[in-house]
């Protein structure tokens, strides 16, 4: 297994660009303002033929120690920490050469020297200036030789990652990974999203409080079930527009609409106690735009009696109606029930996006669904559709050909998606219509017989005279 490596250190020192200079990405979301990364997050490495694993936590306000004092965020944060160095086979402090040493830096090495694990400090923010004089006050922490780095200009991050890994066990790079399906979480803020992570997960995998916006990146975790792979992806809450107002609230609906296009798998999570509201359909009109797989959770079921369930039920199947191809389960993600049988349903929208449609089929499919409701009319023309064939998987497109095709209303081609999700049994998955005119072989031609016409006329003309 490959080795983790997780990173430490107090807020706002740049634990979360180093963390994506480290996985080339842009998974970890970064601002200047201190608490920004809450959950703990995963990523994939390598230097040279050395694979590992980067784990980005939380910035420690305090003592690892103390922290359960602290207030409950907080202490959910620092308990996200205490999780990854658990897990961890070497350790970064980061610290801030340009405020120099700090009073919570001491506290942290403290608490992390009774770990006994490899431990090294990485002094960032050190560009432009002179690499002895940046680390030479970080001696004092009692650690290995302290390595000046610059995360946000790459410079010495490769030496660092060599000194951490000289130690620890190599595995090759594995040639070919197993493909897992990705579930992405989505809704309103505070409507449960994390809490059904962790009752999937079976532990507190990501901070739960009952202040919204607790979430504010995507925050990718790994699970197996029945010995099969997937990845879990705990997106931030998604308010109106005009609700948005903070930078890093923006971005983090930005994070969320990443998420949703990289996901195989979407679950949307509607509150049981607010029904569904136009966020909820917006957000499923997104997802939906991008052609991903749905899943629909209610969540609080357990608030509700019998009267209110009847009444959220059809308020659902009403606001929801153009969801229609999505199932939908009611859970208590606070208390696990109804959780595991969402499983079955993820597994068969994801087995439906990436089903293959036989040409033949698909044809007889569509012209079906043509003869019992023909295309309209458009100027006094009839729109004729040739033939279809896939045109991809996941999301699953069908492209029309024919003459006028791209005459035809987004109301048809929802007709045509639905006629061929039946008539395969595509279960949870939508399926977009592409139209591709066809192209008229005689369009450039057809001036040419009538200028021979007219040359033939005045010859004849010519002659009588």
């Amino acid at each position: 297994m490959k080795p983790v490596v997780v990173l430490i250190g107090r807020p706002n020192v740049g634990k979360s660009t180093l963390f994506n200079r480290l996985t080339r990405s842009r998974d970890a979301l970064v601002a200047n303002m201190p608490g920004l990364t809450r959950d703990r997050q995963y990523g994939d490495g390598r230097v040279g033929d050395r694979p590992y694993f980067i784990v980005d936590t939380g910035g420690v306000v305090e003592s690892l120690q103390n922290s359960s004092d602290r207030a409950e965020l907080t202490g959910s944060v620092s308990v996200q920490t205490r999780q990854a160095l658990a897990e961890a086979d070497a350790i970064i402090l980061l610290v801030d050469g340009r405020s120099g040493p700090q009073p919570a830096d001491d506290a942290i090495a403290r608490e992390l020297r009774r770990l006994g694990k490899p431990i090294w400090v990485a002094v960032n923010k050190t560009e432009e200036m002179d690499s002895d004089v940046a680390v030479a006050e970080f001696h004092s922490l009692g650690f290995k030789t302290p390595i000046p780095i610059s995360s946000a200009h790459d410079q010495g991050v490769e030496y660092l990652m060599e000194h951490v890994l000289v130690d620890l066990p190599r595995v090759e790079i594995e040639e070919t990974q197993r493909s897992a399906p990705r579930i992405a979480v989505i809704g309103r803020p505070n409507v449960g999203k994390s809490s059904l992570v962790n009752a999937f997960l079976g532990e507190e995998r990501v901070v739960v409080c009952d202040q919204p916006g607790t979430t504010r990146d995507a925050i990718y975790v790994p699970l197996e079930r029945e010995g099969k792979p997937y990845v879990l992806i705990d997106t931030a809450g998604v308010r109106r527009r005009g609700k948005v107002h903070e930078a890093t609230e923006k971005f983090s609906v930005i994070k969320t609409l990443q998420a949703v296009m990289d996901a195989d798998v979407v679950i949307l999570i509607v509150d049981a106690t607010e029904g569904v509201t136009e966020q909820d359909s917006g957000l499923a009109g997104y997802a939906i735009e991008q052609g991903r797989a749905m899943i629909i959770a209610v969540n609080k079921w357990d608030l509700l009696d019998s009267g209110q369930r009847t009444w959220i039920q059809q308020l659902s199947e009403r606001k929801l109606a153009f969801l229609d191809f999505a199932s939908v389960h009611y859970i208590s993600a606070l208390h696990g029930t109804g959780v595991g049988k969402l499983f079955g349903s993820i597994d068969r929208a994801h087995a439906s996006a990436w089903r293959e449609l036989p040409t033949s089929k698909l044809n007889r499919a569509v012209e079906e669904a043509v003869q019992a409701t023909p295309p309209p009319v458009r100027h006094g023309r009839r729109i004729r559709i040739k033939y279809t064939h896939q045109g991809g998987k996941n999301p699953l497109r069908v492209i029309v050909h024919g003459n006028q095709v791209q005459a035809l209303s987004s109301s048809y081609r929802r007709y045509l998606g639905n006629a061929v999700r039946r008539a395969f049994r595509i279960e949870g998955a939508p399926v977009l219509v592409e139209c591709r005119q066809e192209s008229n072989p005689y369009a450039n031609k057809a001036s040419k017989p009538a200028n021979r016409g007219k040359k033939h006329l005045r010859r004849k003309v010519t002659k009588r005279r």
